[in-house]
């Protein structure tokens, strides 16, 4: 892949999420070329690298032993150093905010809280620390004010990177305790949970911001209710509770009634009783009148010639090689099947490149698209009507070029 391409991250991230489609999230995280494995034992893990080894190895994807980092209990990806007890900012980040000297034009100033923006979760009153600096943002644009008052939240926010705990992993088997900081300006929010023993609560993630010009008009009741359904959007993944929220809808009473007692519902539902036995399925249409079988026996063919011709290293993983004895027969289908309506080049090429690949499709389609006679029929003409003879025009000088074709055997005019 060569460096450089607009869209060459996406489509190389595209390649890695099918690599890893199946296990992404369980135990493999891939952030383009940054691929994290975690597990919970170290039998597990060795086991987790060498599946992911072998994908990669498949799909002709190359590590280099140098950069790779293998059994560690720590771990720096991404901007945060991820470890058991939790997660903390970047040493090498936290650093460099600490040496960033006092904003002088405002991207200066736009590029420190952008950076800081990317680590508020770990900065209680992130948005009230940041207030005055974020002011000199508004309005027109000009020349930045740095005041005072600027200088002081520069640096309480600096001090705020050195000071930022270790945010515990959520544990969804305990509960969760949310709690508000509520002012006239901004809201502040703590999403926390009980460990060890005696229950000392744990910081999970921090949320803050201001608030618009329309809420800052809300009275001190609907202002409080505005702060809980914030952090309850905030962190809903983790708060709600599988259906906890859709039941939450009705007023219900669940009781128990044994099965003695509950004859209405329990005929019912005992009423009908699957045979053991599998059932044969009876077709609907007889044999002759069935336009097409489910399954695809061309697809079966193709996977089967890998075995033969194997696909080449430039085969995109989502796409299925077809081999030359079969690429016929695949054009043929995305051309001429009924669902497809004989496209034309262009619609023919893309149907075909969302299943299938070989280095010469869209030349082999454009030339088979092009020598269709149903399209060759179909096709209304482009060209001009033939317009009636005209006589020469007189030549005006001596010496003039005259162009003639004599054209025979031509039919009597009716004049």
């Amino acid at each position: 892949m060569p460096f450089g391409l607009t869209n060459a991250p996406a489509v190389f991230q595209s390649l890695i999420n099918g690599v890893f489609q199946d296990i992404l999230g369980k135990w493999v995280i891939a952030y383009i070329d940054d691929i994290l494995v975690y597990s919970t034992s170290l039998e597990e893990h060795m086991r987790h690298v060498r599946e992911v080894f072998s994908r990669l190895q498949r799909h002709r994807l190359f590590v280099k032993p140098e950069k790779c980092e293998f059994h560690q209990t720590t771990m720096s990806f991404l901007g945060y150093v991820i470890m058991r007890q939790g997660v903390e900012m970047d040493v090498t980040k936290v650093h460099a905010v600490t040496e960033w000297p006092s904003s002088s034009t405002v991207k200066e100033l736009q590029r420190f809280l952008g950076f800081a923006n990317f680590y508020r979760r770990f900065i209680r009153n992130c948005s009230s620390v940041a207030g005055p600096l974020t002011l000199l943002l508004k309005g027109k644009p000009r020349r930045l004010a740095w005041t005072d008052q600027a200088q002081a939240a520069f640096q309480r926010l600096k001090e705020c990177f050195t000071t930022a705990p270790i945010l515990r992993h959520p544990d969804p088997d305990l509960p969760f305790v949310v709690e508000v900081d509520a002012s006239s300006s901004g809201l502040v929010a703590l999403l926390s949970q009980r460990h060890g023993e005696p229950g000392k609560l744990h910081p999970c993630a921090f949320y803050s911001r201001k608030l618009t010009a329309a809420e800052a008009n809300y009275d001190v009741g609907n202002r409080e209710l505005l702060y809980i359904k914030a952090e309850l959007e905030e962190w809903r993944h983790w708060l709600e509770a599988r259906w906890a929220l859709f039941f939450t809808w009705f007023q219900f009473l669940v009781t128990y009634r044994p099965g003695s007692k509950n004859c209405k519902a329990d005929t019912l539902s005992r009423q009908f009783e699957a045979s053991s036995e599998p059932v044969q399925p009876d077709l609907i249409l007889p044999v002759t009148v069935i336009l097409a079988p489910v399954r695809w026996s061309l697809m079966e063919e193709i996977r089967r010639a890998h075995a033969d011709e194997p696909p080449p290293a430039g085969c995109p993983a989502t796409k299925v090689f077809v081999t030359l004895q079969f690429r016929c027969q695949v054009m043929q289908w995305v051309h001429e099947a009924p669902s497809s309506g004989h496209p034309g080049i262009r619609r023919s090429i893309q149907l075909a490149r969302r299943r299938f690949w070989w280095p010469s499709l869209g030349t082999d389609v454009e030339g088979y698209v092009q020598a269709c006679p149903t399209c060759a029929q179909s096709w209304a003409s482009r060209q001009l009507p033939e317009g009636l003879l005209e006589r020469l025009p007189i030549p005006r000088r001596p010496w003039s070029h005259l162009s003639v074709d004599f054209l025979t055997d031509l039919p009597d005019s009716l004049r």
